[in-house]
């Protein structure tokens, strides 16, 4: 299991890339998007793109190039110090010093996008969701999950994907709260759906994710995360507090056949066995499509 989000790490306040204007010293933690090395009329320089969640602003390396050059990479979070100053018409920042930072040590909210929407406010829709829960076993299970505080951390953290829909931090848990929501209604219209099963279903299709990636200047993968992938994950996540909640086998192969088919019914022999979960699998979809095309428009498809 990968650790808790680490708390954030005492250091100096940074400047942050919006404020900066010609002059002005730049000294802080800015996450490396770019890293090459060229080669100039005087020799070798680095050219670096730097990120802090307010922009980006472009830098170079002139002095103590191949000590430095050896000392971070792109992708990770650095301690620069240096001056701004503007070239063509762009603010350009010149570093004097760059040092890595351990990812263990850094708070990604400082650097990657963030959900828009409230996390507290989030939070509360989620617990009032698995509140309406009914069924002793399913309402066990989401006791105990939402009562872990390391994996309520890491539920606020993870975003959805990587470059698809919900990729932000706290993206996560906006897709389940809304995956619920949509629930809710599917429930009224459609009475003859078991909700306990639905919702317990909508809350924790996607908990997988909560393993499956890596914070620093961007986001990454696990290794567990590569290897099984979140659906796996997430049925390992929930099968030892459903046992606990006592979850009987009946239930628990109708909540985890739902997870298993929430992206379609191949991993489950090519059909749906229950109406929830094929509801669960277009509620997924629906709310990723919508998403997804605010997010990065309709594309020419």
């Amino acid at each position: 299991m990968p650790p808790d989000p680490p708390a954030p790490a005492p250091a100096p306040a940074p400047s942050s890339v919006a404020a900066l204007g010609p002059g002005d010293r730049i000294a802080g933690a800015y996450a490396c998007i770019r890293k090459d090395r060229s080669q100039g009329r005087s020799g070798p320089y680095l050219s670096l793109d730097l990120r802090d969640r307010t922009g980006t602003i472009p830098a170079r390396i002139f002095k103590d190039v191949d000590r430095l050059d050896a000392a971070f990479q792109r992708g990770d979070v650095v301690q620069v110090a240096g001056t701004v100053d503007r070239y063509r018409e762009e603010l350009v920042a010149e570093l004097t010093t760059v040092k890595r930072l351990d990812p263990a040590t850094i708070d990604p909210t400082q650097f990657l996008p963030t959900a828009y929407r409230d996390l507290d406010e989030l939070d509360g829709f989620l617990e009032g969701l698995a509140g309406e829960v009914g069924d002793a076993g399913f309402g066990g299970l989401l006791h105990e999950l939402l009562v872990d505080e390391g994996l309520r951390r890491r539920w606020r953290l993870a975003p959805c994907t990587i470059g698809g829909h919900h990729s932000y931090l706290g993206g996560l848990l906006e897709h389940t709260v809304a995956v619920g929501a949509l629930a809710q209604e599917a429930c009224v219209h459609h009475p003859g759906l078991n909700r306990d099963l639905l919702l317990t279903a909508c809350i924790v299709h996607d908990l997988g994710r909560t393993r499956e990636f890596t914070y620093a200047a961007e986001i990454g993968r696990t290794e567990q995360g590569e290897m099984l992938g979140h659906v796996e994950l997430g049925l390992r996540i929930i099968a030892e507090p459903a046992r606990r909640a006592g979850v009987d086998e009946t239930r628990w192969m109708h909540l985890a056949h739902c997870v298993l088919t929430h992206h379609g019914p191949e991993r489950a022999g090519g059909r749906f066995r229950s109406a929830e979960a094929a509801t669960l699998h277009r509620l997924n979809a629906l709310d990723a499509t919508i998403k997804d095309a605010l997010e990065h428009g309709l594309g020419n498809g």
